[in-house]
C-alpha cells in the first residue's frame, strides 16, 4: 500500500471507491500484491477474480504480473530522531560515569584487596582494627550531624524572613545569602582560619583548629541550602490554614508546630539531607581548619 500511495495513487483511489471490501480483504490476508505497470491500460485493467465465498485461495492461485524494476519496498522503519536522542542521553552519562568514576573507584578499592600481587584481606583488617579509623569516622559523623542541626535551626527563621516577609532589598539579601555556597571551600576555610587564629579578630575565643570552628565554617557554607530549599516551598503555602488556627486561639508557636512545620517538613528533610552530605564530605574547610587533629574520611584519604 505504501508503494501504491507513493507511485500510483489513482489505482488506490479506484479500489477504495469501487470495492472497499475487496481492498480490506487483500490487506488483511496479505496474499496478493497490488499490480502496477507503467502502461496506462494496465492501470485501468480489470481486477482479478474474487475467490469463492468461504474458500481461501492457495498460495500462487492468483495471477501476478511482474513488478517493474525501480525502488524496492522498504524492508524496515528508520529509528526516529527522538529515540536516537534518548538513547544517546542515556548512554553518554553512563559511559562518562563508567570511565571517570566507576573505573577509578573500582581500581582503588581493588588495590586494597591485593598484597604482593595476591588477594588478601590483611589490609582491610588492619584498617578496620586501627583506633584512628573509628576516631575519624566518629569525627566525620559528629561534625555532619552538628553542622546539619545548626544549619536547620538557623535556616528556618532565615527562610521565613526572606520568603514570607516583604521589605525593601529582600532580593539583594537573598543573593548575598547565596554567595557563601558558591565560594570554594578552601577560601571559606582560609577566611575562618584568619578570624580564629591567635592574631585574628576572634583569636581571643581560642577556637583555632577546634571542632567548633569547623562546625561554624560548615554552617556558614551550607546555610543558603536550607534557606533556599525551605523558603521556596514556604513561599507557596496557603496562609489560610495558619490564619484559621490563629483565629481559633492557637498561639504563634503552636501554629508553627502543628500547621506550618508539617507542611514544610519535606523541604526541611531534603535540605537537611543535602547539608549532611556536604558536611560529611567536606574537604577544603576541614583540611585548612582542622589539620591532622580534626580530620574526616575525605582528609584521611588524602593523608594516607
Amino acid at each position: 500500500l505504501v508503494e501504491l500511495v507513493e507511485t500510483n495513487p489513482a489505482r488506490l483511489v479506484e479500489l477504495v471507491e469501487t470495492n472497499p471490501a475487496r481492498l480490506v480483504e487483500l490487506v488483511e490476508t496479505r496474499r496478493v500484491e497490488l499490480v502496477e505497470t507503467t502502461d496506462s491500460s494496465a492501470l485501468n485493467g480489470s481486477r482479478q477474480a474474487r475467490p469463492t465465498e468461504g474458500a481461501r485461495p492457495a498460495d500462487g492461485a492468483w495471477s501476478r504480473q511482474a513488478r517493474p524494476t525501480g525502488r524496492a519496498l522498504p524492508t524496515g522503519r528508520a529509528l526516529p530522531a527522538g529515540a536516537i536522542f534518548w538513547v544517546l542521553a542515556v548512554l553518554i552519562p553512563i559511559g562518562f560515569l563508567s570511565i571517570f568514576f566507576a573505573w577509578p573507584v573500582a581500581g582503588l578499592v581493588g588495590r586494597g584487596f591485593v598484597v604482593d600481587g595476591a588477594f588478601s584481606l590483611d589490609g582491610v583488617r588492619d584498617v578496620l582494627s586501627a583506633s584512628r579509623t573509628w576516631r575519624i569516622i566518629g569525627q566525620t559523623l559528629g561534625q555532619a550531624v552538628v553542622g546539619t542541626a545548626v544549619a536547620v535551626l538557623l535556616g528556618i527563621p532565615g527562610a521565613y524572613l526572606l520568603y514570607r516577609c516583604r521589605f525593601p532589598g529582600r532580593g539583594l539579601l537573598r543573593a548575598i545569602v547565596s554567595v557563601p555556597f558558591v565560594l570554594p571551600t578552601v577560601v571559606v576555610g582560609v577566611a575562618f582560619r584568619s578570624l580564629f587564629t591567635a592574631q585574628g579578630p576572634l583569636g581571643w575565643l581560642g577556637l583555632d583548629e577546634s571542632f567548633a570552628a569547623i562546625v561554624v565554617a560548615l554552617v556558614f557554607f551550607n546555610y543558603s541550602v536550607i534557606v533556599r530549599t525551605v523558603g521556596a516551598l514556604w513561599s507557596r503555602l496557603d496562609p489560610r490554614a495558619a490564619e484559621a488556627a490563629t483565629s481559633l486561639g492557637a498561639s504563634p508557636l503552636r501554629v508553627f508546630l502543628t500547621v506550618t512545620l508539617p507542611a514544610i517538613a519535606p523541604a526541611v528533610l531534603s535540605g537537611a539531607s543535602l547539608v549532611f552530605l556536604f558536611c560529611a564530605s567536606a574537604f577544603g574547610i576541614v583540611m585548612v581548619m582542622g589539620g591532622v587533629r580534626f580530620g574526616t574520611i575525605e582528609t584521611e584519604i588524602w593523608y594516607q
